[in-house]
């Protein structure tokens, strides 16, 4: 693993200094967008919904949508306004009963390691927490947005969660009748519920759809079915936009000069053809050359 942040953990006026690590990652089955034709990927541009313009990076700013569809532009100046922190430190602001968490706040989990030169107090911090059956809430600054987290012990390391903020939790917009229920069918489901009982371990439980993906997969490519796409040059996408604005300067030009596409139309085929047939003519009979070279002056005067 690689570590994505390195500060320290202060409680009281002790400090660890820690190593913050991902602990979880997904598994989830992604599939690429492609052409079926070819297996070529799918690209997207940047493309501005009102004038249908490609729009580069460096033109692209923040933007905060209001509730009644108002676009509001903040830029680079408003955004260095706003308070950001760049503080390393994990502070403990106190220690609650772990029951009083709720788990729908729980949102991205960290192992912390500890420094060498923190080994001692991290093994101090770790004990606390095993031994009231706290949880220390905490408030760190990632990605220079201050959170608020809690810290934990699993299997001997620290864990931190960082936490969603409680007007991130969405109420339920509807409410449940209790209903009536005789007393047989609430010893039935107590009856169920015992019968049901058990220990929970996570490796009981296979990622079924995943593992179906893997194999169906795996057998296409033992069977030959299988794209070989080429590799898309990078500058694809820099090309198409090249020629789209390459077509719309010579739309305008021909509209400028009152040309229609039906002018093109009858035009085209016939260039092509007369310098094919200048060609082979000036290799077998040279003696053709001379009204080979008169053809101009006959379309000149038309």
């Amino acid at each position: 693993m690689r570590a994505i942040w390195k500060g320290s953990v202060s409680f009281g006026l002790v400090n660890v200094p820690v190593k913050l690590y991902a602990a979880t990652e997904s598994h989830d089955v992604s599939f690429r967008q492609v052409h079926a034709k070819d297996g070529g990927r799918i690209r997207y541009q940047r493309v501005c919904a009102i004038d249908g313009e490609e729009v580069a990076y460096a033109d692209i700013a923040k933007g905060y949508e209001t509730e009644d569809g108002e676009m509001v532009i903040l830029t680079d100046d408003d955004m260095a306004e706003l308070p950001i922190s760049s503080s390393r430190e994990i502070a403990v602001e106190k220690f609650v009963p772990t029951e009083q968490i709720d788990p729908m706040l729980f949102e991205k989990s960290y192992y912390l390691e500890p420094e060498k030169t923190g080994a001692k107090p991290y093994a101090l911090l770790r004990q606390a927490l095993l031994d009231a059956d706290r949880m220390a809430v905490v408030t760190v600054a990632i990605r220079q947005r201050t959170s608020v987290a809690v810290l934990r012990v699993r299997d001997d390391v620290i864990v931190m969660q960082t936490m969603m903020w409680p007007d991130e939790v969405r109420q339920p917009d509807f409410s449940v009748e209790p209903g009536e229920v005789k007393d047989a069918e609430v010893k039935m489901a107590h009856l169920l519920v015992e019968t049901l009982a058990g220990d929970f371990d996570a490796d009981e439980f296979d990622d079924d759809y995943a593992e179906a993906v893997e194999a169906l997969v795996k057998a296409k490519i033992e069977g030959g079915e299988v794209k070989k796409t080429a590799k898309a040059a990078k500058s694809s996408g820099e090309v198409v936009d090249l020629l789209a604005a390459l077509q719309r300067s010579v739309d305008a030009a021909k509209k400028s000069r009152g040309e229609t596409d039906e002018d093109d139309a009858d035009e085209a085929p016939a260039k092509p053809a007369k310098k094919a047939a200048t060609k082979k003519t000036a290799k077998k009979a040279p003696a053709k050359k001379a009204a080979a070279k008169k053809t101009p002056a006959k379309k000149k005067a038309s």
